[in-house]
């Protein structure tokens, strides 16, 4: 009985000091909509499974993918390095950034511009040499520089996923649900860094159109796509692209036909949804460890919209053994390469073994 006593004491301490501890994070209530269907052409299906495996075991977080002129595959890694696959399959370790090398795309000289989450954006120039273009906007660093794309006139887009937590901590940032993320403008000819787009519920995926009109962002927490305009009438102007999306939408690019590609790491979370509703809630949640959070469902998604923002097709791992949590895909040449934050693989699918794309692919 005494024994008892102790146990329910020391319980009764643990449980007080747990709800007296300040939490990490200052909650906000959201109420999400209902999740769509996955009816139509976002019927589950298993085409992701047709994809060829690059690298397996021998990358681990293959974030995103770019190809240079040369037709050499290059990744970002979980430990901060950027590897380069070769046509003939041989893999290497080009250099280290010393950070965390998330979206990456090459400008029109073969440099390689790159968005690292710990140390911002970078441009990478042929021989490795690495030249830090800008870490800050307006007063405000970046905590967590995530995608990037570049115009037809050279300006460089990116995204600051959050201005207050940084990548390992981005669950944090889901459960707070305050507007930290930012959608930003970096002019090479003469150095600066403008704000285009704030108070976004994390700025993920970028991808400016081919016509250079416009360019999208993802807003991975409210599970949408937005277009801010860059000429015509509405410049300066930005809207709804695409709403109420099946999962968390990464990072997205577009193709040689105008198809938007958008990269979703796993579906909606009916557990995140329930807890964003009851702020005091998700400040316990987030007191929690990491292994008793809700946890990303096991899946492989990824879907393409046209330029109205209509869903043509969508290609799925429903059991996420072959590709899961895919956080880019890249057309180029043909083939779309998926990247994951994760996985220890890099996909790449023949566009023509999709058939809705039919002679387009």
């Amino acid at each position: 009985m005494r024994w008892l006593m102790i146990g329910s004491l020391v319980l009764f301490v643990l449980a007080g000091g747990f709800l007296l501890a300040p939490s990490p994070i200052d909650s906000r209530a959201w109420s999400p909509p209902s999740p769509p269907p996955l009816t139509g052409p976002l019927a589950p299906n298993e085409r992701l499974r047709l994809a060829d495996l690059l690298a397996r075991g021998k990358v681990y977080g293959p974030e995103d993918t770019a190809v240079s002129a040369d037709g050499v595959l290059y990744s970002g890694t979980q430990d901060g390095r950027i590897v380069r696959l070769f046509p003939d399959g041989r893999i290497e370790t080009w250099l280290e950034t010393e950070g965390r090398p998330l979206g990456m795309v090459f400008d029109r000289d073969g440099n390689l511009i790159v968005a690292d989450a710990w140390r911002g954006l970078l441009s990478v120039a042929p021989d490795g040499e690495t030249t830090l273009l800008t870490r800050e906007a307006e007063g405000t660093p970046f905590r967590f520089t995530d995608d990037v794309d570049i115009a037809p006139d050279g300006r460089i887009y990116f995204s600051d996923a959050s201005s207050r937590f940084q990548q390992p901590d981005y669950r944090l940032d889901l459960l707070e649900m305050r507007p930290w993320g930012r959608l930003l403008r970096y002019t090479p000819r003469t150095g600066r860094t403008e704000v285009l787009l704030g108070n976004l519920h994390f700025a993920n995926g970028v991808a400016v159109s081919p016509d250079g009109a416009f360019v999208l962002v993802n807003e991975t927490w409210k599970y949408r796509i937005l277009r801010y305009w860059i000429t015509g009438p509405k410049a300066g102007q930005a809207e709804v692209f695409a709403d109420n999306l099946p999962g968390f939408p990464d990072n997205l690019a577009v193709d040689s036909e105008g198809r938007y590609w958008v990269a979703f790491p796993t579906l909606r979370n009916a557990q995140v949804d329930a807890l964003h509703r009851t702020p005091w809630l998700k400040d316990l949640v987030a007191k929690l460890p990491d292994s008793l959070k809700p946890k990303p469902q096991e899946y492989g998604l990824v879907v393409a919209f046209d330029r109205d923002g209509n869903v043509i097709t969508s290609l799925h791992d429903t059991r996420g053994t072959h590709l899961q949590e895919i956080t880019s895909v890249n057309p180029h040449n043909g083939y779309l390469y998926f990247g994951s934050l994760h996985n220890d693989r890099i996909g790449r699918l023949p566009l023509h073994a999709i058939p809705e794309l039919g002679d387009d692919a």
